[in-house]
């Protein structure tokens, strides 16, 4: 007898033949039919696009390198699931603040392959947070950066700054795409690159394997996030993430114990560092009269409750 699985990929069907008795000759294992599995390759999309530039996957050799990093997702479950759940509690914080820079919505998805949107990412390289920010870009950038501070775990904050380094590529390089690129391999060698390869086309262009991966692999997430059922991936909207609705409390002065601080508010530390995950100590010294912001998640908030969350993009899920 043959059934019919969908696991996972795009046409990732897996084929079981179950033999039914052991009359014919058929091996069994622990008094069970053995399963013949089979897997069928996805199938490889027509076209695709990133920031409004069309990629020529008739091309074989972009076709080839797209075709690595969707073998990848379409057989990474967990991870895939976990890029669905949580870009619906932090896609909603991103998307206006791109918009508002003049950044094209697209690049929401290099956060993505940048920290699997995990807000407390940290790399080797020490760069940390949604968007993976290196200690001294911060700095030059305005964050506070020290013990008890590090501002490049505030997603809007951080957001921010990735416009500006995103934009700051973009203008010297006119492309969008090679602006994703220089996000990982540096804007002064992406500049050195244009001027060997006398081209300022990504898709004609050579980088390093690293590099030439990550604008596949956001450009990958861009496809498989616009319709994961397509992949075989399907979800309901009680496995999502959602928003915390949360106060914001206006600070300007030195807060001793943020354990007090959180009680007093009546949440406790654990909800406090989770809403706020700047926040890096026990205590906030503010001796310059700094302004900061924080988030107080309400009470109502804390309880799980799908039926009052919003499904960001209705395709998620089989029952918006």
């Amino acid at each position: 007898m043959k059934r019919l699985y969908k696991i996972g990929g795009i046409a990732a069907a897996t084929i079981f033949s179950l033999c039914e008795c052991a009359a014919d000759n058929t091996p069994r294992i622990g008094g069970t039919p053995n399963h013949q599995v089979h897997y069928q390759a996805p199938t490889i999309p027509d076209g695709i696009s990133f920031c409004g530039e069309r990629i020529d996957l008739s091309n074989y050799y972009l076709r080839e390198r797209f075709d690595r990093e969707l073998l990848s997702f379409s057989y990474w479950h967990s991870q895939v699931f976990l890029f669905i759940k949580r870009a619906n509690k932090f896609f909603p914080i991103i998307e206006p603040i791109l918009k508002a820079n003049g950044v094209p919505d697209d690049f929401k998805y290099l956060a993505l392959i940048e920290s699997n949107l995990d807000q407390r990412a940290q790399s080797p390289a020490k760069a940390v947070g949604i968007w993976q920010i290196l200690p001294g870009t911060g700095k030059d950038a305005g964050l506070v950066i020290n013990d008890d501070v590090d501002e490049r775990y505030n997603v809007e904050k951080a957001t921010k700054v990735a416009c500006s380094m995103l934009k700051h590529t973009h203008d010297a390089a006119g492309s969008w795409t090679l602006a994703a690129a220089a996000y990982n391999t540096g804007h002064a060698r992406v500049m050195r690159q244009i001027d060997t390869q006398q081209t300022n086309n990504y898709f004609d262009m050579l980088f390093s394997e690293e590099t030439n991966r990550y604008v596949f692999r956001i450009i990958m997430a861009k496809y498989l996030m616009e319709d994961p059922q397509r992949m075989g991936f399907y979800l309901t909207k009680e496995d999502l993430y959602y928003p915390v609705e949360s106060d914001v409390v206006r600070v300007d002065t030195t807060i001793n114990n943020l354990t007090d601080f959180a009680k007093e508010r009546g949440i406790n530390y654990q909800l406090l560092k989770d809403a706020n995950p700047w926040l890096r100590s026990n205590k906030l010294p503010n001796k310059e009269g700094k302004e900061f912001f924080i988030k107080i998640p309400r009470k109502e908030a804390l309880k799980f409750n799908p039926e009052k969350g919003k499904v960001h993009q209705a395709n998620w899920v089989t029952n918006p």
